[in-house]
């Protein structure tokens, strides 16, 4: 089969000088193929020649572009920091894990070799420019049919694959056939042999570009890998209850993990909704996927985490219209687990910390589930503990759990909290304090002890909204502070 197909200038030129410099073939291969196929763009450009040694390749190429090895020891080529050019291997298991591996870079495999060692038929099709199509495997059947196949049994050999589902089922809604899944239940115990770095490449790669993360915790679930993340496999046996709008009788319960898997899909679209970033994504998906976490038994540990003192923060009250009751001044019971749960994959920490914050938050459970009235004063402490996350993430978590549960009559309730969360110029950061060092130099307080407990007690009085400029904050100092200390 020829297909209709241009490649870019730049890739046409790289393969003309290689096939003139001796290579017997060179084939676009990968997530740039199959993107094609699945009618996505795709930054990633990947070249497998074939007939020529990296040194020879080097050394036609130098003259024309800037290249460079990136990962000698895997073989990679980087041509002007854009395009991968890599020659067939042949590798060999020796040790256990995806590392345990001996590679032996052959310039002369023969394709349908060179293919069988790909991770799924999805990811085994090359193109030539050409345009005739080289699928060994049936990679585009499978692409049309929302399949994950692995083209041979030696699918086994490399345990991080079963990740790479994970994240691709998100990706692409594909699901796994049934001979896959197995393939993914023998290396089940190979798990701890994956570097957290790449478990974590995985995971965020489900958040960044997933599409249905509901799918690649399905397939966790149904290979069996859930249990490698006992965080989330502890959601399954917990009942989630729904409300109806009038909230005074239960809808339908459902397992917690279901209910999870519901939110994430949830706030993908409403992360696409309010253009997020890639961190702010990152952060909402996790917190979507976190933020249960304490309703499972393991958060039955030796000691009750509201009372670790690394956990505490300011905390206000929020009244309820039904009962005017308050609520704790502690953090939600999912903190520590999602601590434990991201920690084991050391995600940056601007992530991590961003994700804690929101799971943190106890405020959210009542606030998805009633109708609640959070004044400016709870508003401004919620920003502050919200730090360094931020009250538009919080209330997009809100948002995708209300959305899951059908329980839309609150949503007027977010949409308020962040319309005056904007008016109060704090929905994207804490409140900047109005009272600061140089205003107290200037009214004759020295630097020192006593300044620095002069600026916390202003800072806490402008929370509570008793001033709201440096005029007021002035009258303020002068009628409550200057004698106290």
């Amino acid at each position: 089969m020829i297909l209709n197909f241009t490649p870019k200038p730049k890739v046409k030129r790289i393969i003309s000088l290689l096939l003139a410099g001796g290579a017997s073939d060179c084939i676009l291969v990968g997530g740039f193929v199959r993107d094609l196929f699945l009618g996505l763009r795709s930054k990633d450009v990947d070249i497998e020649v074939y007939g020529l040694t990296y040194e020879k390749i080097f050394q036609i190429l130098k003259r024309h572009f800037h290249v460079n090895f990136v990962g000698q020891s895997f073989g990679t080529i980087k041509v002007d920091n854009e395009i991968d050019i890599n020659i067939p291997r042949r590798e060999s298991k020796s040790r256990v894990g995806h590392k345990g591996f001996d590679f032996l870079f052959e310039p002369n495999l023969d394709l349908h070799t060179a293919f069988s060692r790909r991770d799924f038929t999805i990811n085994a099709i090359g193109i030539r420019c050409d345009g005739s199509i080289y699928d060994p495997f049936d990679g585009r059947n499978d692409i049309e049919n929302k399949i994950l196949r692995a083209p041979t049994h030696e699918f086994c050999e490399d345990p991080l694959r079963v990740l790479r589902g994970m994240q691709f089922a998100a990706r692409f809604g594909f699901t796994m056939e049934s001979e896959t899944v197995e393939h993914c239940k023998r290396v089940f115990n190979e798990f701890n042999t994956l570097s957290a770095e790449r478990v974590w490449s995985e995971w965020s790669k489900w958040g960044l570009k997933g599409i249905e993360p509901s799918r690649g915790l399905f397939l966790l679930q149904e290979t069996g890998w859930i249990q490698h993340f006992p965080e989330i496999a502890g959601l399954i046996n917990v009942t989630k209850i729904h409300q109806t709008n009038s909230t005074d009788k239960i809808c339908d319960s459902e397992n917690a993990f279901v209910n999870t898997a519901k939110i994430c899909d949830v706030a993908v679209k409403i992360a696409d909704e309010f253009n997020f970033d890639d961190d702010e994504r990152l952060v909402l998906i996790f917190g979507a996927l976190c933020h249960n976490f304490g309703k499972t038994d393991l958060n039955k540990i030796d000691g009750k985490i509201d009372n670790d003192l690394s956990f505490q923060k300011m905390y206000g009250s929020i009244s309820n219209l039904k009962s005017g009751t308050k609520f704790p001044n502690s953090v939600s019971p999912s903190l520590h687990l999602a601590n434990q749960f991201l920690e084991r994959f050391k995600p940056p920490l601007r992530i991590l910390e961003r994700v804690l914050a929101i799971v943190g938050e106890r405020l959210t459970e009542k606030f998805v589930s009633e109708q609640c009235v959070i004044d400016n004063v709870i508003l401004r402490r919620l920003a502050v503990r919200l730090e360094p996350s931020c009250i538009r993430i919080w209330t997009a978590l809100c948002r995708a759990m209300i959305l899951a549960d059908g329980n839309t009559n609150l949503i007027r309730q977010v949409d308020e909290c962040e319309l005056r969360a904007a008016k109060l110029g704090i929905i994207n950061s804490k409140p900047k304090p109005i009272l600061q060092g140089r205003d107290l130099v200037t009214i004759g307080v020295k630097p020192g002890r006593e300044m620095g407990k002069i600026l916390d007690y202003a800072y806490e009085a402008q929370l509570d909204g008793i001033f709201n400029n440096i005029d007021e904050a002035i009258i303020w100092y002068n009628n409550y502070c200057r004698d106290k200390l």
